[in-house]
This record gives C-alpha cells, sequence and structure tokens, in this order.
C-alpha cells in the first residue's frame, strides 16, 4: 500500500495498494536475537569453566614411582647417593729414571704386564762401552793383582833364607833387612793391587746400573691403560716440552684393574651419614641395569675447603669387563643392618617392588597421612599408608598407584574436586 503525495492525510480515499512492493520481514531481528541468545547460552558453561580454570591455584606437580630391584641389585633403604668416577686403587704413571732416546716399547694400551717385566728400552751403546771398559779394567787389575802376589811371595821366601844364613853367620844383618823391606812392600803392593779390583769392580756395578737405568719396568700387574710415549722420542725423568709437570717424565700410565673403586665427593653436612665399610650399591652411566656390589673403603682425612666437599673412596667387590677407569658412576650408601638382611633375602627371593612419592607430596590431616591428587584439571584428596623415608621420598604401602600424579606443597584450603592448574615445567 502506498500514498501519493498529493493525498491529503486525511482523505482515505485516495488510498491504493502496491501489488508490485515486497513485502516486509518482521520476523528477521526476532531470529538474529533468537540465534545470539543461543549462541550466548552455548558458550555460557565454557566461558565459565575457562574463567574457573584461570582462577585456579598453580601447583607443582611429580609422578609415583616405583623402584623394581634389578637383577643383583635390591630396594634396601639408600642413606646418601653420590656420583663420581671409575678409578684404580693401584695406579702409576710409569716414566723412566735417566733421560734418553726410547729405543723399544713393549707395550700397547690394553697390554697385560707382569710386576717387574721391561715394558721398555732406552738407547744405551755409550753405556755399553762404559761397561765393556769397566770390565775389562777388572781384568787389568786381577792380573795386576797375580804379579804383586808372585812378588810378595817371592819375597817373602827370600826373608826366609836371610833369616837361615844369618842363623849360621853366613849373611849380614843389613842383607837380612833388605830382604824383610823387601817382603813388606810386596805385601803392601798386594793390599793395592786389591783395591784397585775392588774399585774396577764397583765401576762395573755403576756401569750396570747405568745400564739397567734404561729399562722401564712395570712395577706391579696390571694393564696399561694410556700411551704417553712412542719410539725415537727423547724423555726424561723431568719431562719433555708439551708434557704435564704431573706426568714428569711417564711413558705410560699402569692400572690394576683388578682392584676398582669409585672416587667421589659428598658435601660436608653428609659426611656423618657415613662409616666406615658400610655397604653400597654401585651404577655405571653406560650400564644402568646392571648393579655392582660395593663397600666405603676411605674417608679422606681433609676437607676441601672452596667446595665443602669431602672425597670418599667406594670400593667395588664383583667388578667385571664392563667397568673401566674414568667411567662416571653413582653411588647408593646403604644402612648396614638393610644391606645384611637384603643379602639374606636376596637368597630366598627377590626384593618387592616399592612405590614412592616426593615428601613434599605428603600433609596431614587429623592424624591422617594423605596426599592430593591430580586427574586432568581436577585435584582429589587420598589417605595413604606411609613406609620408610628414603633421602626426599618415602614409601607408600597403600593409597597410591605408579604413574598416579601428586600435587607438591598443596596450597591451604584446597577443597576435593576443586580445579587446579599444572605448572609448565
Amino acid at each position: 500500500m502506498s500514498i501519493h503525495p498529493e493525498t491529503s492525510p486525511t482523505d482515505l480515499s485516495r488510498l491504493r495498494i502496491d501489488r508490485d512492493e515486497p513485502p516486509r520481514r518482521r520476523w528477521l531481528p526476532l531470529v538474529v536475537l533468537l540465534v545470539i541468545g543461543a549462541a550466548a547460552a552455548a558458550a555460557y558453561p565454557s566461558a565459565r569453566s575457562y574463567v574457573a580454570e584461570r582462577r585456579a591455584p598453580e601447583v607443582d606437580v611429580a609422578r609415583v614411582t616405583q623402584i623394581v630391584a634389578a637383577p643383583g641389585g635390591s630396594t634396601a633403604l639408600p642413606v646418601l647417593v653420590a656420583s663420581g668416577y671409575v678409578v684404580a686403587r693401584h695406579s702409576s704413571d710409569v716414566g723412566v729414571k735417566t733421560g734418553g732416546r726410547l729405543a723399544t716399547l713393549k707395550f700397547e694400551e690394553g697390554t697385560r704386564v707382569r710386576k717387574g717385566a721391561i715394558i721398555a728400552e732406552l738407547e744405551h751403546a755409550d753405556i755399553d762401552a762404559q761397561l765393556e771398559a769397566a770390565r775389562r779394567a777388572v781384568a787389568e787389575a786381577d792380573a795386576g793383582l797375580a804379579q804383586a802376589i808372585a812378588a810378595r811371595d817371592e819375597d817373602l821366601r827370600n826373608v826366609e833364607r836371610q833369616r837361615a844364613l844369618a842363623k849360621d853367620g853366613i849373611t849380614t844383618t843389613a842383607s837380612l833387612t833388605g830382604a824383610e823391606s823387601a817382603a813388606a812392600v810386596s805385601a803392601a803392593r798386594v793390599k793395592s793391587a786389591e783395591a784397585a779390583i775392588a774399585s774396577a769392580r764397583a765401576r762395573v756395578r755403576v756401569a750396570e746400573e747405568a745400564l739397567e737405568n734404561t729399562n722401564v719396568r712395570a712395577p706391579f700387574d696390571g694393564v696399561v691403560i694410556k700411551k704417553r710415549a712412542e719410539v725415537g722420542e727423547t724423555v726424561s725423568p723431568f719431562g719433555v716440552a708439551g708434557q704435564s709437570a704431573r706426568e714428569g717424565g711417564a711413558i705410560a700410565t699402569i692400572a690394576n684393574l683388578g682392584e676398582l673403586e669409585v672416587q667421589t665427593e659428598v658435601s660436608e653436612n653428609s659426611v656423618a651419614k657415613l662409616v666406615a665399610a658400610m655397604p653400597a650399591e654401585v651404577k655405571l652411566q653406560a650400564y644402568q641395569d646392571q648393579v655392582y656390589k660395593g663397600r666405603l673403603r676411605q674417608i679422606f682425612p681433609s676437607a676441601d675447603r672452596a667446595k665443602s666437599i669431602v672425597e670418599v673412596r667406594v670400593s667395588i667387590l664383583d667388578a667385571d669387563a664392563h667397568v673401566k677407569p674414568e667411567m662416571t658412576a653413582s653411588v647408593t650408601f646403604q644402612e648396614p643392618k638393610a644391606a645384611a638382611s637384603r643379602e639374606s633375602a636376596r637368597a630366598e627371593a627377590p626384593a618387592a617392588p616399592v612405590i614412592l612419592v616426593p615428601k613434599r607430596a605428603v600433609s596431614e590431616d587429623n592424624g591422617r597421612s594423605l596426599v592430593w591428587l591430580v586427574t586432568g584439571s581436577t585435584a582429589s584428596r587420598r589417605v595413604v599408608t606411609l613406609g620408610r623415608e628414603r633421602i626426599d621420598q618415602i614409601e607408600v604401602a597403600s593409597g597410591v598407584l605408579p604413574g598416579e600424579t601428586v600435587i607438591l606443597n598443596a596450597p591451604a584450603g584446597l577443597a576435593d574436586g576443586a580445579l587446579v592448574r599444572v605448572k609448565a615445567k
């Protein structure tokens, strides 16, 4: 319907319906409002949940762990855990006693050597010549001694003849006195020849010792773990250019691999937990599944004031071919009583798995021990039965399962079923 402009507002007779004009959609605004309302109603729960999650407290979490005894290992109570390196209890940087050029080397890395065996030789042609000269001097002194003895014996016989003649009045006193003087001189010459022989033989021994010093011998039974020189190099007891002062004139490092131990460091605050001969378990970083028996051998008598640590040595009692010097190892010190019971129990049956949670996850409520678990983003309270403490963890006899997530240092006022946010690590 349309109104012509010239038509008076009160003149209804001239009103006409325009059939060509499209109909108005009066329902469209209503549909739009309904759609917006439905979208808002659908988004409200999500928005409310998002806001609630953003307002939820942020918490640190940790996983419930389980210890299963490895072959030869145990789940016994640890006292302290430390890390260090495998070293040989008897190890030596073997060097030369005198300077010279290396003529022969009779070893490589991994060569087994016996105590006293020659592992290297220096060039010694000059010492050979000196030894030969000394030996010839001994022979010459021997000949001189023989001549002196013969002359002395002849002079002694002459003295006897002169005395017999003097008794018969045939010779003079002067002749007898001259014969006795000659005999005394001959005896002195014999003593001089004997001293010359002793001196020559001493020079032989000096030359022989100098020749022996050109040999490098193994100080004990062991294995060459490091070769430090090559044939043709000139070495000395004081080292050579480019060689560290600690090595000196070393040409090899020999270690007794039959007695290996872990060299580790313990903080001053933890030294009081250690006692002599304390049992321990040793694990190598290279072989995490293999457990070795250990025993505390020595706590060093001096501490490092700069680091506030004390060095400790732990003997590896059942080391095998896998254990090599300078490997990284961890040591778990155990209570002596726990280790003794472990040995007896091991003969009967393998140790049962142990479930552990961090101490910070455990709280007390009316005399009950409980932990807070996180499932998704919801916290729930769980009553647990606790066992022994293990450094910063504690055993759980019942109440949680391995792999579950627990809250560390749960915030005050946390309610069962409340929303929480897990801190990103």
